[in-house]
């Protein structure tokens, strides 16, 4: 085992990341005690702060170990995947609400816990259990928080697992909590013929509907980030191919679920495998997602990245094939034909594995100079509903053209423009 140097870190051994932006202007990244190859990981809610989404500082936990209720009802040692939240006050005060789960590997005993704050740095105070399930007695898992307002502007909780499926339960703004003491309602799940892997789900709202994130699969290699949409957030979710979300069968147990990232390799570059349980975040029209992701050649490192998410013609969110690396790297210097060579992954959803990148031929009778477009374009005879952005190519150390879209199967596809000497 390392010594612990968390001075280090930066974005490693972040894992479960959610991201809020503190009124100090800095950026506040909030994650489940895990850190490789370290025998005493600090409990209590990881926390880094950033400037600009790149540069990430560990500053220790928001609590000081796993809290007395939470600790004493699931046997806990950490804590996993913390929820925070700017929550509404009526008094106009900040109010922060982190949502956090303990538990234990296998097991519905499990509780997710609230603590409130006046800012994201803290002081954070525990005000105890907010929903706890048993295993011998529950089938939902009560873990994975992720919270949510509607057009309204009433709050809900989105959270389960494995076991029982992704539930979403209305909360009362006053207090934070259930307002009924019940599950809530089935959103997402799926078959035991693939032992019901789903968890880490996040909601988002966008142009007045609703999008569910969540993550199938092991998180220790094959992870990927799965999208329905719904018109309210109690459901039904389906995806971009009309399937349901809650109830596929074991014929589509691979299939459903509009797969927007998994593992990928560009030339070149270093293989990342098992991205997943993401949560969104926005600044201004701007949207973000952030999730962890493993390194292919040591899958016990594991490291938060940040990726733009863009919407395309039919309003479908498609996810950049780099990571952010700030916004002054996502113009070029002038426009250039979008046409030409380029390398792309295609996400079919059927395939577990990292994706190698592959030159396709690009067709587009289109300029870009990076600013997002959502347009039409060919890859390799097969049109898709994509838009093109600019990116930082982290192999070639610049900034390129790059492309996310879907095809008429609803399969994902994400590109880089091929770099020439």
């Amino acid at each position: 085992m390392t010594e612990l140097d968390t001075a280090a870190w930066g974005a490693r051994n972040a894992h479960d990341p959610t991201i809020v932006r503190g009124d100090d202007g800095l950026w506040y990244m909030f994650s489940t005690d895990a850190a490789a190859g370290v025998d005493d990981v600090p409990a209590g809610a990881h926390v880094r702060t950033s400037p600009d989404l790149v540069d990430w500082t560990f500053r220790g936990t928001a609590l000081p170990g796993v809290p007395a209720p939470a600790a004493e009802w699931s046997g806990a040692v950490g804590l996993w995947a913390p929820e925070v939240v700017r929550w509404p006050d009526a008094a106009g005060e900040p109010r922060w609400h982190m949502y956090y789960s303990a538990s234990t590997f296998g097991s519905r005993t499990s509780a997710i816990g609230l603590a409130t704050a006046s800012d994201p740095a803290g002081p954070w105070a525990d005000r105890g259990i907010v929903i706890a399930t048993r295993h011998d007695r529950d089938e939902v898992n009560a873990i994975d928080a992720a919270v949510v307002f509607d057009r309204d502007g009433a709050p809900w909780l989105i959270y389960g697992s494995f076991f029982g499926g992704i539930h979403a339960v209305a909360l009362s703004l006053e207090t934070g909590r259930r307002v009924r003491d019940e599950p809530g309602v089935l959103i997402a799940r799926r078959p035991r013929s693939v032992d019901g892997a789903i968890e880490g789900a996040y909601v988002l709202e966008h142009d007045g509907r609703y999008f569910l994130f969540v993550s199938y699969d092991s998180l220790a290699d094959t992870y990927s980030v799965r999208v329905g949409v719904a018109d309210a957030i109690t459901g039904p979710y389906v995806d971009q191919q009309g399937r349901p979300m809650t109830s596929p069968s074991d014929e589509d147990a691979l299939v459903t679920g509009t797969k927007v990232l998994g593992g990928l390799r560009f030339p070149g570059g270093i293989g990342l495998i098992a991205p997943g349980h993401n949560s969104m975040f926005t600044e201004g029209s701007d949207t973000f997602m952030v999730h962890h992701v493993r390194l292919a050649d040591a899958p016990a490192q594991h490291r938060a990245q940040v990726r733009r998410v863009h919407w395309t013609p039919s309003g479908w969110p498609v996810v950049s094939p780099h990571p952010y690396a700030g916004a002054d790297t996502e113009r070029l210097a002038s426009a250039e034909r979008i046409a030409g060579e380029w390398d792309a992954v295609r996400f079919a959803p059927e395939v577990a594995s990292l994706v190698d990148a592959q030159r396709v031929t690009v067709a587009s009778d289109a300029l870009s100079d990076g600013t997002p477009a959502a347009q039409r374009i060919v890859v390799d005879d097969s049109p898709l509903d994509a838009v093109v952005f600019g990116a930082r190519d982290p192999v070639a150390q610049r900034t390129v053209l790059a492309f996310s879209g879907i095809d008429p199967d609803g399969v994902v596809w994400s590109g880089s423009k091929a770099v020439t000497a």
